[in-house]
């Protein structure tokens, strides 16, 4: 080895050891007399230091020369530091230089290697490899590590094997986009890239694999934000003889495990939220729980008394839904911050008409901006109904129902943003149950022709009670299915799967796939069910979500060692990019 230490080691019980490090240059300090020269690798920063008259000039003339990346071997003496530096766990100590090497030069970089860097973005991930020398970003991975080995800890202890399914798999029609791979062997046929490794960790089950689970990668060709990347790693898990309670007591066990060890937070009881209260509660099915502002119906499907109407005021007359949340402490907001939630609520994003607001004076009153229409005795019920006091401020939107709820979820999230009541550093888990089992939509490029879509996927079981609604009304019948929910960002889903023949032969046909279709996409998943299959289940949790949520970060890009931007392109190594007509011919594509 060319060092004895790493530059993150090293304390005053070594004072008076010859040592060598090797790492980058971070600063350097030039007094005249003396010369300080911060070195760091990646465990931590070791000051140097050289004094004229006590090293060797040769040295002194070579430090003079380093510039800041210089990759360095530096020896010498641990002495004990004059000017200590509380914030470094090597402050008490620096190294008296007595051999300075140089093992490779470097250009200036362009931007500082610090963690308050001068970089944007963009520039960042063009040099990528420069910025993972950064501490933060360093740590973000070594976060990243630790909840992956306390993953398979924990699911080794409870007797899951690991499994690596295949990459090239079969493009399936149902879920986002596939990214597809042409075989060179088989012109005209493609492999896709999984979205997931869900058929094959069923046909593990199948195999008497009864506890499967695997830290893989997944692909999805679909926009990009933040929480999203076209390449991505779920922690993937199956179990067999199971239950939904097995599943959730089993996974809950997996966050607790991954709270206690990754952030030493002891979790709890996770609580439970059926699907129809989180849309009634919070518009949201993943809602935030940090915080309150529970909506209120003024008029609606969960409303027993209308309190809209008889008034001749049409916004509300005409809406399918009159909704709010009560801000509380915001009465005292003024008209220009009112305007300005309007104008929020107003943008495109949002889409909503407008703003109904009503305050709860710190006297008592009553104040709303629709007094014309309603009265101070309907306010006074609005008022109750809300559960107001006095400093409090009502905010309404109205319209179609599952509009004007998105919309109010939208406009609940920005206000507890802009009250400072979601706390990084606060952690509300919540498992999700009883999903739809499928919502009806359009088929892409075809808005004539609605059908039934699986809400999570085709190979979901309906609730057992729920089987018979399938024949006559499909839209009421209850998914096996479940999501769990850290801070309003869903970190896993699951569901109870199908595992008898005709009852996956019955959904693809709710579906809309013709025996002839079912068979040609999903032959071998029917077969196998025919020898046996046990009753299984299983979840998948966005890891990427989970470290970023455990690092307090909005972003999962930060997170990842070498992600895409927002365009879904490598910038460092330029990806996607055209390739060679040679290659293109053997593939047999046309390239327009």
């Amino acid at each position: 080895m060319l060092r004895t230490h790493t530059c993150g080691e090293l304390r005053m019980e070594h004072v008076g050891t010859q040592v060598a490090l090797c790492g980058w240059v971070q600063r350097i300090r030039d007094k005249g007399g003396m010369i300080w020269i911060d070195l760091r690798d990646r465990y931590g920063i070791t000051q140097l230091i050289l004094e004229e008259g006590q090293t060797a000039p040769a040295i002194l003339e070579q430090a003079r020369i380093l510039g800041r990346e210089f990759v360095v071997k530096a020896s010498g003496e641990v002495i004990e530091r004059k000017s200590k530096n509380p914030n470094l766990p090597t402050g008490d100590i620096e190294i008296k230089l007595a051999g300075l090497d140089v093992l490779n030069p470097a250009k200036l970089p362009p931007f500082l290697i610090e963690d308050e860097t001068d970089g944007g973005d963009d520039l960042r991930m063009k040099y990528r490899y420069l910025d993972l020398r950064r501490g933060s970003v360093r740590r973000n991975l070594e976060l990243r590590h630790k909840v992956a080995q306390q993953t398979r800890i924990y699911m080794d202890g409870q007797e899951f094997i690991e499994v690596e399914t295949p990459v090239l798999i079969k493009s399936t029609p149902e879920g986002a986009r596939d990214f597809v791979v042409p075989s060179r062997m088989n012109p005209g046929e493609f492999y896709a890239l999984p979205q997931s490794p869900q058929t094959f960790k069923q046909l593990l089950m199948v195999s008497g694999f009864d506890r499967y689970y695997q830290i893989v990668k997944c692909f999805r060709d679909e926009d990009l934000r933040a929480d999203r990347q076209p390449e991505f790693t779920q922690i993937d898990c199956e179990m067999s003889f199971i239950e939904q309670e097995d599943i959730l007591q089993m996974f809950e066990g997996l966050v607790k495990h991954l709270f206690k060890t990754v952030k030493n937070i002891d979790l709890g009881e996770v609580p439970r939220m059926t699907y129809a209260e989180a849309m009634s509660l919070y518009g949201s099915d993943k809602p935030d729980t940090r915080f309150g502002m529970k909506f209120v119906e003024l008029k609606g499907l969960f409303d027993t008394v209308d309190l809209t109407s008889g008034k001749n005021f049409a916004v509300f007359d005409n809406a399918e839904l009159v909704v709010g949340i009560n801000a509380k402490g915001c009465a005292e907001y003024t008209r220009k911050q009112i305007d300005e939630l309007t104008d929020w609520v107003k943008r495109p994003q949002i889409g909503a008409k407008g703003l109904i607001y009503f305050r709860h004076n710190a006297d008592g009153t009553l104040k709303s901006s629709v007094d014309k229409f309603y009265s101070e005795e309907d306010l006074k019920q609005w008022s109750v109904r809300f559960g107001t006091e006095p400093g409090d401020l009502v905010l309404i939107l109205s319209g179609e129902a599952n509009k004007a709820r998105k919309q109010l979820s939208e406009l609940r999230l920005e206000m507890g943003s802009r009250l400072k009541l979601r706390d990084p550093n606060q952690y509300n888990v919540l498992w999700v149950l009883d999903f739809p089992l499928l919502e009806w939509g359009e088929e892409e490029g075809q808005p004539e022709q609605g059908r039934w879509f699986a809400m999570h996927h085709p190979f979901t079981s309906p609730k057992q009670e729920d089987i018979a609604l399938l024949d006559t009304d499909p839209g009421a019948v209850r998914a096996n299915a479940y999501d769990m929910v850290i801070n309003g960002t869903e970190v896993g889903g699951g569901s109870i799967r199908i595992f008898q023949r005709d009852l996956q032969a019955k959904m693809f046909g709710v579906l809309g796939f013709s025996p002839e279709e079912a068979k040609a996409q999903f032959g071998f998943l029917l077969d196998a069910f025919e020898y046996g299959a046990p009753p299984h289940g299983g979840i998948a949790f966005g890891f990427d979500r989970l470290c970023s949520i455990f690092g307090g970060a909005d972003s999962i890009r930060d997170f990842i060692a070498f992600p895409k931007n927002n365009s879904g392109r490598d910038v460092m190594i330029d990806s996607p990019s055209t390739i060679a007509q040679a290659q293109l011919n053997e593939l047999k594509i046309a390239v327009k």
